[in-house]
């Protein structure tokens, strides 16, 4: 971005003395959320430089070193006056001046000609006109402006705006605060850090999406997607970095409403079932291909949004407020049950929903100028959200729903936030900020109306030959979801940090030390207490049962168990609850020298020290981490001397911490658990199963729960585990190494444009790993390096085993990802601004990071953080290695606006990228107790029975089948969104009034994210050799077209 700018009318020559020896040393300048300003006088020009804050008054009086330069560091955000002065008298003024967050803005004096002193320059300078590049920046950067916001037609959500930084792609298969999670360099979306006003507001127990704000109260967005100093840790994507507006000395005040109408949302389309050439449509229930699964025609929803602010001086030039309120209401309804899904009364019951949401947020910021040296900030939010949803029958054959809902499930999420922050200008040299901040989110989720704790969930095949024949498969679980609370569950983080810093000579030092505590409570169970999953073993394409069957290599068959097992009929009861209050604690302290080594080259050399400890629901530390450090250096080059070419890069290393989220099934007392039987009737009623008989296990396995033959893949069996034995010994971080080269140019007074390569690589990651080396157990570990592990016996000593990635069978991780960014901007001039970026990259390896999209067959990805089924098993390592879920080989992005005057302005953003990796799965090869029955490894095609040629039961695999590497299945089509804007500001109103539309998706593309990779069916043991009907399904589709109207009036 553009930080330092000059009047148009200013010659090169006086660039040239101007900037031949500029002062950078300001990158961060003491704080992520000010800024710095700095330059060049000449000789005996003046001995002072006076800064003033425009909007505020604050006045800094900075003394000019024996080389001519100066720095005045920490500055709020705003627009400045910078006064040369010599013996207190005014000699040059530069006014206008606009200062960025976490930037520096150069103003130097000139005099013309290089003439004496009295004889300087007294050109304006103004922020914001001409891109002259910023060469006292070395990481990569967008910031955005609210300005900016209003004009850019975009969503108006902080992921949106990410979205127009380069390298910066949508993650379909994660989503919160209402938008997808992104991507940031090929990391998963877990990996990023969110910051409001200098505090982690990550979510802390999963790390997927942030705590918000009113979208008008951002005074600032700033990306930042590689290269970041030694201030900023927990992050191996990127970091979004917000500062809030704030209060001046002029009074303000203004109301909004934005409201985006049904009737203008385009209707989403269709979704059919993929042609598979196993399911040809034949009027059958089977005969799915081609026909459609989930009619969307109906499916509307509306938006609206007022609020209002002001803001002003409560004490001039010393205390200032700024208040920010408004509510979003939505309301739509929507089809959610598949087109045979009629088959199944279970699911047809909830196929209908319909909800409200209501979203009230506010923002207070507070500001105290107690002197012009002594800064006191507070910072307020509110993040609420309630809704109500109903859900009823949904009927294909008519395409009718019941008027009347089943039940009504409200939820009320409330997140607050609060942060103190001071800053104390002790000497022109020295300067001092810490800030202290607390943040809760508390989830208070009703219990649906008509709720029945004695009705357990009940999941039937949509395809009648799982179900037997003269039974009604009803339910009267009302839940839609699978799990209820307990108690309320609620997220709590609460952290300071101290940084100073010191100015010495051609040295800007600073050094801090920040501590942040995140703790999670989450207490659920599986609504009804149970959940009951009809099946029946055989071929269902071919509708030819195998009673004798085993279900698994540790399940016997149906036929052992009698009742209608004899027809290969059975059915599992799976208990699944959570009881863990984890936490987890993240200490670091960093040095940092800014060392301006010539006039035209600036190093900074810094190192992060980071600490981080988990603790299990026990309150018991099990991940302890320490001594991780992490260089950060860089460099920016003034190769000319007069900032029109900037050569820069950088070299780092980055840590991220396990998520809270990591402990609710691996370290605490989590339950999860499955039984097989054969029954002889189902309850009208509730729809459970009658006459259960037990199927006997034909195997021994560590995986049954002590004293049950209930079966825990995990060995989650309800206990709290030791701490020592859930994680290896002396765990290494998550953690990636970063190089960044690039080079901007000044073009013209009006142009620049600039060049980037970035390489990154994955060292080090945390994942569970299982296997019989193990004791069937899935434990933390450093996957693809040897781990040491701690067992408990039975008479209370420890056993050490170690294993090596080679005994486990597992690959080296990899990760990697290129990427050579371009870019051409034209800051606003001559009525117009405008951007365009283009990425070309790759992003390949054996794991996608903390996160696995390539799990997503319509739900989402796995929702435990940190715990994936990758390395679980060797087996689901073969052919692992590809293109990931966050690889877009093209990335073209562009926005902009137009003023034609005064009263008109229109816009215009383009985001395009070319689609995600598409991938084949299957059953592996060979089937074994130790593997998962899913339909979730490197294989495409029909994996036959898994068994030896010459078995009884055996079935071949298809001709086609064979390893299919992660995303060698082609990749999804071009996302391609186009979104319109057109503004107009009356003169009959004085400026006041704002009334502006935007179109969203202009051309109406409602593109694939992903597709369902799985090609034979799901979990059960009998769907081996089955067609997925599923297969190649559209999933993730993005949002129709729709119409924005805001309506503006600013008092």
């Amino acid at each position: 971005m553009t930080q330092k700018t000059y009047a148009k009318g200013l010659k090169r020559k006086a660039l040239t003395v101007a900037l031949g020896v500029c002062f950078a040393g300001s990158i961060h300048a003491q704080s992520n959320i000010t800024g710095t300003i700095f330059g060049q006088v000449p000789a005996g020009a003046g001995n002072t430089v006076l800064v003033e804050n425009l909007d505020t008054g604050l006045k800094r009086t900075i003394a000019i070193d024996s080389s001519g330069r100066y720095q005045a560091s920490s500055l709020p955000n705003g627009r400045y006056k910078v006064t040369l002065q010599k013996d207190g008298a005014p000699v040059s003024v530069r006014d206008n001046i606009t200062v960025n967050i976490a930037s520096g803005t150069d103003v130097s004096f000139a005099t013309a000609g290089g003439g004496d002193a009295t004889n300087l320059d007294s050109v304006v300078v103004r922020g914001g006109i001409i891109p002259v590049i910023d060469i006292s920046q070395t990481d990569t950067r967008t910031v955005l402006t609210a300005e900016q916001l209003q004009k850019i037609s975009i969503g108006r959500t902080i992921a949106d705006v990410a979205m127009l930084a380069p390298s910066v792609v949508k993650n379909d298969s994660y989503s919160a605060n209402g938008t997808t999670v992104p991507s940031f360099g090929g990391s998963a979306s877990s990996e990023n850090a969110y910051f409001i006003n200098g505090y982690n507001v990550t979510n802390p127990l999963t790390s997927l999406g942030y705590s918000t704000l009113p979208f008008d109260s951002i005074g600032e967005q700033q990306i930042l997607t590689g290269g970041y100093g030694a201030e900023f840790g927990r992050s191996t994507g990127g970091v979004i970095n917000l500062v809030t507006k704030r209060g001046t000395n002029e009074w303000k005040s203004g109301v909004y409403a934005i409201w985006a109408p049904e009737f203008s949302r385009a209707s989403p389309r269709d979704i059919y079932y993929p042609d598979t050439g196993f399911y040809p449509a034949n009027g059958t229930a089977n005969g799915t291909d081609g026909q459609i699964n989930i009619w969307r025609q109906q499916n509307k929803s509306w938006s609206f949004n007022p609020g209002f602010y002001f803001s002003g001086p409560l004490i001039k030039d010393r205390l200032f407020v700024y208040f920010n309120a408004e509510t979003t209401k939505r309301e739509g309804s929507e089809v959610l049950s598949g087109r045979f899904d009629l088959q199944n009364s279970a699911a047809a019951q909830t196929g209908w929903r319909e909800y409200r949401f209501n979203q009230p947020r506010w923002t207070t910021k507070i500001d105290w100028n107690i002197t012009d040296d002594h800064l006191l900030e507070f910072t307020g939010i509110q993040d609420r959200t309630t809704s109500e949803a109903g859900r009823s029958d949904f009927y294909y054959p008519t395409l009718t729903h019941n008027t009347k809902p089943r039940t009504i499930t409200t939820t009320d999420d409330n997140a607050r936030l609060y942060v103190a922050k001071y800053t104390g200008y002790l000497t022109d040299a020295l300067t001092v900020s810490a800030l202290y901040g607390r943040q809760k989110i508390t989830h208070n989720n009703s219990l649906p109306t008509g709720y029945d704790p004695t009705c357990p969930r009940i999941s039937v095949p949509s395809t009648a030959f799982h179900r037997a024949p003269g039974f009604v498969y009803n339910t009267c679980q009302v839940s839609a979801s699978n799990t209820l609370p307990v108690t309320q569950n609620e997220e709590s983080t609460k952290g300071w940090r101290l940084d100073v810093s010191y100015v010495l000579g051609d040295h800007e030092l600073r050094i801090g030390y920040e501590k942040q505590t995140a703790e999670a409570a989450q207490h659920t169970r599986i609504a009804g207490g149970e959940l009951w999953t009809y099946s029946r073993t055989g071929n269902a394409n071919t509708n030819t049962p195998n009673p004798n069957a085993n279900i698994s290599t540790v399940v016997g068959s149906p036929a052992s168990g009698g009742g209608l097992g004899a027809q290969g009929y059975y059915v599992t009861r799976t208990v699944v609850a959570a009881n863990s209050d984890p936490g987890v604690e993240q200490t670091s302290q960093y040095i940092e020298d800014r060392w301006q080594v010539t006039d035209n080259f600036l190093l900074s050399l810094g190192l992060r020290n980071e600490q981080f400890t988990n603790f299990d629901g026990l309150g018991r530390p099990y991940i302890s981490q320490r001594n991780q450090l992490a260089p950060r250096i860089g460099f920016s080059w003034d190769m000319k001397g007069d900032a029109s070419w900037k050569l820069f890069g950088n070299v780092g290393r980055y840590y991220l911490a396990t998520p809270n989220q990591a402990a609710i099934r691996g370290a605490s007392a989590s339950l999860n658990t499955t039984e097989y039987f054969t029954y002889t009737g189902v309850d009208p009623r509730t729809g459970a199963p009658t006459g259960l008989n037990r199927i006997p296990l034909i195997s021994a396995s560590t995986t049954i729960c002590p004293g049950t033959q209930a079966i825990s893949s995990n060995a989650e069996c309800g206990s709290a585990p030791d701490p020592k034995t859930t994680t290896a010994k002396d765990i290494k971080s998550h953690y990636q190494d970063e190089y960044i080269i690039g080079v901007e140019n000044a073009f013209s007074d009006s142009f620049a444009w600039g060049a980037k390569f970035t390489y990154r690589d994955l060292k080090s990651a945390i994942d569970d790993i299982c296997g019989d080396l193990l004791r069937s157990k899935c434990l933390n570990a450093n996957p693809g390096e040897t781990n040491t592990f701690v067992f408990r016996e039975a008479n209370g000593t420890y056993t050490e085993i170690t294993v090596t990635a080679e005994q486990m069978g597992f690959p080296k991780l990899k990760r990697k990802y290129y990427a050579l960014d371009l870019f051409a901007e034209h800051p606003f001039s001559n009525k117009w601004y405008g951007k365009v970026e283009y990425t070309f990259s790759k992003n390949w390896g054996n794991t996608e990071g903390q996160l696995a999209s390539d799990l997503d067959t319509g739900a989402g990805g796995q929702a435990d953080v940190g715990r994936t089924q990758d390395w679980d098993l060797w087996q689901l390592m073969v052919g692992s290695n590809g293109l990931l879920p966050n690889h877009r080989k093209h990335q073209l992005k562009a926005f902009g606006y137009y003023e034609w005057s005064q009263q008109w302005r229109t816009g215009a953003t383009l985001i395009a990228a070319s689609g995600r990796p598409r991938n084949c799965t299957s059953h592996f090869p060979v089937d074994s107790a130790a593997l998962y029955n899913g339909a979730a490894y490197w294989f495409c095609g029909r994996s036959g029975s898994g068994t030896a040629p010459g078995t009884p039961g055996y079935v071949a695999p298809s001709a086609d089948y064979r390893i299919s590497p992660r995303g060698s299945y082609g990749e999804a089509p071009w996302s391609v969104q186009l979104n319109l804007n057109v503004a107009y500001t009356p003169n009959w109103a004085d400026g006041k009034l704002t009334l502006q539309a935007d179109i969203i998706n202009v051309l109406n593309r409602q593109t694939a994210g992903t597709y369902n990779p799985r090609y034979e069916n799901g979990a059960a043991a009998d769907r081996r050799n089955t067609p997925n009907r599923f297969f190649g399904q559209e999933l993730q589709i993005s949002e129709p077209r729709y119409l924005r109207l805001t309506a503006r009036y600013d008092f």
